[in-house]
């Protein structure tokens, strides 16, 4: 019998790698809710599950978390009703798992503050890739080069290297969707961008519903940059070509 090879020096540290995202799944039905919480895990996230709106929230004091999965339909507390509450002070991502596919309850979950939606039932597959279009949106946009380094917005400031709003000393907290937009609108102020372009960079999906969609997100974001978001003065619409920032 041939020796053995010599033993393999014991590894050393793995190389630094990216921290998993850790996604908080809350859904009253504990059928659904373990099955997302098996799924997503096997696709390489941390995961924590709640089984309603209290629950969610006691989870949200004790951590951080990278997204959240939110059913709309649950007792007591709903989803949008939550969404529209967490919003007043996290910018975490929420995915809206909805069981109603009409374009108005879809509006009026982005207009509570989610970022996306999902309609039930739906395809595994597809909720990871939205989760993962959502995931991407601050990561890519925070590695590009933008000039200038500080927009002046009237009594604001946004910093594009850092992605940050501020109204003098104090941060202006941004959703996930509004960073992202002010990041594309920053490198490019004064350029008119299309509400189709929007779609596209916003890594969703095309067609006149998500189009709206955006129409929603740029009402939200004016009423945390104008004096009188009714006649907006730095977020301009331009008739046939969309949207523009127009800084001091």
């Amino acid at each position: 019998m041939s020796p053995a090879p010599p033993a393999a020096p014991a590894a050393g540290p793995a190389p630094a790698a990216a921290q998993p995202a850790h996604l908080l799944v809350v859904d009253d039905d504990e059928r659904i809710r373990g099955l997302l919480q098996k799924y997503l895990i096997r696709q390489g996230f941390l995961v924590s599950a709640a089984r309603d709106a209290g629950h969610a929230r006691r989870l949200l004091a004790g951590l951080e978390f990278d997204l959240i999965v939110l059913d709309v339909m649950m007792p007591g507390e709903d989803g949008v009703t939550l969404t529209r509450s967490l919003r007043e002070r996290l910018g975490t991502p929420i995915l809206l798992l909805t069981a109603r596919g009409e374009t108005g309850d879809r509006i009026h979950g982005l207009e509570a503050g989610a970022d996306d939606y999902i309609v039930k039932p739906f395809e595994p597959k597809e909720l990871l890739l939205r989760i993962n279009a959502v995931l991407r949106r601050m990561p890519e946009a925070r590695a590009e080069p933008v000039r200038p380094k500080v927009l002046h917005l009237g009594v604001l400031r946004y910093d594009v290297e850092r992605g940050e709003l501020w109204r003098g000393e104090h941060p202006v907290r941004l959703t996930a969707t509004e960073a992202q937009l002010m990041r594309l609108f920053a490198a490019r102020p004064g350029e008119a961008i299309s509400r189709f372009e929007l779609v596209e960079d916003l890594g969703r999906a095309g067609g006149r519903a998500q189009e709206r969609a955006v129409d929603v997100q740029i009402t939200r974001l004016r009423r945390k940059l104008e004096a009188d978001p009714r006649e907006p003065r730095y977020l301009q619409t331009v008739r046939g070509a969309g949207y523009l920032l127009a800084p001091d």
